[in-house]
């Protein structure tokens, strides 16, 4: 079947207040956002955020629906896309009523579109890791199915239910500059060194999202 492609542009937050349709359609959802945001996990404390420092940065502070630390986005430098799944396609794939195996599954058909583009990366399958820093920062911790390569996490992946799909919120940093995300956290920090992050150029990161849709179709 084929995939609805669409793309916008826009706030980080109304992104994410976009809600699946009923009934729910192969889709990919491809976002850039046009202005910089500081995107919380649902549960991440409001405290671990420097709102003073974003205000005089022009970042803007947005929650989202899933778990997990920050993510800065700033324009041109995170290439963010959304694949949404039925539930019968995860049915068929054995998965629909485990959320981790589904992200395990989804996160293989991302590492195979990375490989077709160059890009080899290794798919995690175990349980979260969790290092000191990953509850002030997402790309600091490791989630089942979330892509890595040696320089660190390179694809992070969020998952998002409704009755009828499961929403895969992706990121993929072109830029990657962990000290302006540092300035607008609150003190004090966790101790520790921020894990490193891997990088590729927008033209690939952009190719990723097209090939997992293929892949899906």
């Amino acid at each position: 079947m084929p995939v609805d492609v669409r793309s916008w542009r826009g706030s980080a937050a109304g992104f994410h207040a976009r809600s699946v349709p009923e009934p729910a359609a192969r889709a990919l959802w491809v976002f850039e956002v046009d202005r910089p945001a500081l995107v919380l996990g649902s549960s991440q404390p409001l405290a671990h955020v420097d709102a003073d420092a974003c205000a005089a940065a022009g970042v803007e502070i947005v929650r989202r629906r899933s778990g997990g630390g920050a993510v800065l986005l700033r324009p041109g430098e995170v290439v963010w896309f959304d694949v949404i799944v039925p539930r019968d396609v995860l049915a068929a794939a054995g998965v629909v009523d485990d959320v981790a195996a589904s992200m395990v599954w989804f996160g293989r058909h991302v590492a195979d579109a990375l490989g077709g583009l160059g890009v080899e990366a290794t798919v995690h399958d175990g349980p979260m890791v969790r290092p000191p820093w990953s509850g002030h920062v997402c790309f600091a911790g490791l989630g089942p199915g979330e892509c890595s390569t040696a320089t660190g996490k390179l694809v992070g992946i969020s998952q998002r239910r409704t009755r009828g799909a499961a929403r895969f919120q992706c990121a993929v940093h072109t830029r990657w500059a962990p000290h302006e995300l540092v300035a607008l956290l609150a003190r004090p920090l966790p101790t520790g060194e921020l894990p490193g992050v891997a990088t590729v150029p927008a033209d690939v990161a952009a190719d990723v999202s097209a090939v997992v849709a293929d892949e899906l179709a």
